[in-house]
């Protein structure tokens, strides 16, 4: 039976916590994390975490929670932007191959190859060919870092387009914020629709039994945070064995 495909237009984006409430989440759920980064590291397990969603979807600060309180020596934390020069000169994949952590240590990657079926697509940056076969490429990688001992946690933060807009004017009128964004902000949303669709797709074809995606609703930042450390807590126990976080 083919699976029914996510419509993120119709995410319950209602869901919010008091700022105590958010506090004692973080907290509980950080102290976890450093616990859990220990012992992985002691057994060489890696884990590489990717986050998706949305320009100004709070991708930034959900990885700050997630990493504030962690040993900085034992992960890296890539920001993936334009493809260098080398990089372009090679597979696509290249680049995200050669930022894989050392066994026992974290890596964490600020939208990823995911590029290739969402942004490149959209924007023809790469043929229609290359994208439809990115798929295939993509669960295929994936699997063999499963199949290596790779904990992959994969997420997405959605908000909605209202509030994309807000955030954007918010950052334009703060001085200490402005560099966040930029004309290209600004041109991928007027292709809203199409990002939709692209996602959507990506999916639909991705989230795979052994490398499944987590979809976050996130117009309220404090509960997308929590959230998203959580999901990265719940993959590190099932990996070690221990009880799943509440």
């Amino acid at each position: 039976m083919p699976k029914e495909r996510l419509r993120l237009n119709e995410l319950d984006q209602s869901k919010s916590l008091t700022q105590e409430e958010y506090k004692s989440q973080i907290k509980q759920y950080q102290l976890e994390l450093l616990s859990m980064q220990l012992e992985l590291h002691e057994k060489k397990i890696p884990v590489v975490f990717v986050l998706e969603g949305p320009d100004a979807a709070g991708k930034g600060g959900a990885i700050k929670r997630v990493v504030e309180r962690l040993d900085p020596r034992l992960l890296r934390v890539h920001s993936i932007n334009k493809p260098t020069p080398e990089e372009f000169a090679r597979h696509y994949m290249w680049r995200f191959w050669s930022k894989l952590p050392p066994r026992g240590e974290i890596a964490i990657y600020d939208r990823s190859w995911y590029g290739r079926v969402l942004v490149e697509r959209v924007e023809e940056f790469c043929t229609e060919s290359a994208w439809q076969r990115a798929y295939n490429e993509i669960n295929e990688f994936e699997r063999q870092l499963i199949d290596d001992g790779t904990v992959l946690i994969k997420v997405w933060l959605h908000i909605t387009k209202d509030e994309q807009l807000t955030r954007f004017k918010c950052r334009a009128a703060d001085p200490y914020k402005h560099w966040k964004i930029g004309d290209e902000d600004w041109r991928n949303r007027k292709r809203w629709s199409e990002h939709i669709v692209a996602a959507e797709e990506m999916f639909e074809k991705t989230s795979t039994d052994i490398a499944p995606w987590t979809i976050i609703p996130a117009n309220y930042k404090w509960h997308a945070r929590v959230k998203t450390i959580k999901t990265v807590c719940q993959a590190m126990a099932k990996a070690l064995g221990r009880k799943s976080p509440a």
